[in-house]
């Protein structure tokens, strides 16, 4: 791939994803398929004037290996040396960059219930630091080719032609091909978010999925409060503009937790952990998961919803149009960050605070009462088809048409 393509990558990464400020420090957590663009990350962090960049290196074989050898109870184990750069990120609020290369069927056949015992054993000590950090700090996910991952997407080429090409789609549906990602990313954003503009003067309160294709049937409650994003999120007490996805083509909404009634069917796979999951549904009672199937990876979606109390109900329900650019690449990506910008989607698990107005005056605990969901994970699944029709709701019960065909309405 040409370097200053790649510069301009790691520069749009940098300014527009974690927009860095003077004095900061940037935390990096990747696995180890493309040093010489980490390198490259690094470098722009130190040019935007980070005052220290660390990075985190993983691997899934050898988290595998780990998971399979280790006990459980040592695995469960944070030593205090952890616990202590929790503290410290917690207090210092580092810009947070995720570098996705995954495998997605990284970890697959491992033990799914020891590994999510250790996963909620785990979040009980981790819980109260990412509390404090909510809503204070710059994140970021972006990619970057794996040779596992370019091979799963791409079958039929060389290791070298599949990394290759898996590079020209994440650059072209990052927006980051052109002379100025960085602009380009600005006048993506400024759409997206006259799109959600537009949602929000309406004042839906629900909103109800069909779909005669995959049999999706299925209505959701929306908080008195929220409020349609996308694009380019913001920290408000410090006025500051960020883009936490990139490539992102949706706009959201946090639901109220617990109010949403039927069924749902997957149009694309989930990698969860590791673990490939496909040709899924889901269906909901009184706000909760109550019944899953899978042709793939049913155990894990089982696993998945019940995580603890609030992984079983919704934290997200986004809006993307069928004929987004990454759906007319026609790639399936395997990947959460791509595929749900294909595909209107949900997430079970935790809601974004952020999506409430006035959240920033609001106590955790206090979200949480209005509707708010809290769980520990957010696993994003794709619904959205060419014949999918949403109709909104209003808070004086007028029914508007959001979605038709898979597409937009108006």
């Amino acid at each position: 791939m040409d370097k200053k393509i790649l510069e301009n990558y790691a520069a749009l990464i940098v300014r527009s994803g974690l927009n860095v400020q003077p004095g900061q420090e940037v935390l990096i957590r990747c696995e180890p398929e493309q040093p010489e663009f980490v390198t490259m990350v690094v470098e722009q962090c130190y040019l935007a004037g980070a005052a220290k960049v660390e990075v985190e290196w993983s691997y899934s074989p050898v988290t595998k290996l780990n998971i399979t050898h280790r006990s459980e109870e040592d695995l469960c184990k944070i030593p205090d040396y952890e616990e202590l750069k929790l503290k410290h990120y917690s207090e210092t609020l580092p810009a947070n960059l995720y570098l996705d290369s995954d495998d997605p069927d990284g970890l697959d056949g491992i033990d799914i219930a020891k590994w999510s015992r250790v996963q909620q054993a785990r979040y009980k000590v981790l819980k109260p630091y990412r509390d404090k950090m909510e809503n204070k700090y710059q994140w970021c996910v972006a990619a970057v080719p794996g040779k596992a991952w370019a091979r799963k997407v791409f079958p039929g080429l060389s290791d070298s032609e599949a990394e290759e090409k898996l590079w020209e789609n994440i650059l072209r549906c990052s927006h980051a091909l052109g002379e100025d990602p960085v602009a380009d990313w600005k006048a993506h954003n400024e759409a997206i978010m006259e799109r959600c503009e537009k949602l929000n003067s309406l004042k839906l309160r629900r909103l109800n999925y069909r779909s005669k294709s995959t049999g999706t049937d299925f209505t959701v409650g929306l908080l008195p409060q929220a409020k349609f994003m996308g694009g380019a999120d913001c920290l408000i007490e410090k006025n500051l503009w960020f883009d936490c996805n990139i490539p992102t083509e949706e706009v959201f909404v946090t639901p109220r937790a617990g109010d949403c009634e039927g069924i749902v069917y997957s149009t694309r796979p989930l990698s969860y952990r590791g673990s490939l999951i496909d040709k899924f549904s889901i269906r909901f009672e009184n706000g909760k998961a109550v019944e899953v199937h899978a042709e793939s990876g049913e155990e894990a979606l089982k696993a998945m919803i019940s995580m603890d109390e609030g992984s079983a109900m919704l934290g997200e329900c986004a809006l993307v149009p069928h004929l987004s650019p990454i759906s007319q690449s026609g790639i399936l990506f395997y990947s959460t960050l791509f595929d749900e910008n294909a595909a209107c989607h949900l997430a079970l698990g935790a809601g974004y605070s952020s999506c409430v107005e006035g959240y920033e005056k609001m106590t955790n605990e206090q979200l949480h009462e209005l509707g708010v969901n809290d769980s520990m994970i957010h696993e994003d699944f794709m619904i959205g088809c060419a014949d999918l029709d949403i109709d909104g709701i209003t808070e004086s019960g007028e029914i508007v048409p959001i979605f038709r065909g898979g597409e937009w309405a108006d």
